[in-house]
């Protein structure tokens, strides 16, 4: 089994959902860290989730993001670890408005 770390950088999430990662076959992958940014200026709010098997299951809904804030949704102590075929996503409620970085360890 290999281990890589790695990082996934979105920019400009707006009103439409943002994949931010695809988890590819026979692989595990952990999030050890996920951020999103306010770049407008005014407050937003921010969803995560994954989608496995067609059902969507939230890290986050509806938080709010401050002006020139962030919102540290994986990190510190908190894991999670995603399966193949599952699919993490991002959405905010205003356009362009968050940018989202996410480091994960990916087992193949």
């Amino acid at each position: 089994m290999a281990n890589t770390f790695t990082s996934y950088a979105n920019k400009s999430v707006g009103t439409s959902a943002a994949t931010v990662v695809t988890i590819g076959a026979s692989t595990q992958t952990t999030i050890i860290g996920m951020s999103c940014a306010n770049i407008t200026t005014s407050p937003v709010t921010v969803d995560a989730y994954f989608t496995r098997l067609a059902v969507d299951y939230y890290l986050v809904k509806g938080a709010s993001v401050p002006v020139g804030g962030a919102l540290v949704i994986v990190g510190g102590d908190q894991k999670v670890v995603l399966t193949t075929s599952d699919v993490l996503k991002v959405v905010s409620s205003a356009a362009s408005s968050i940018d989202v970085v996410t480091s994960v360890l990916n087992i193949t």
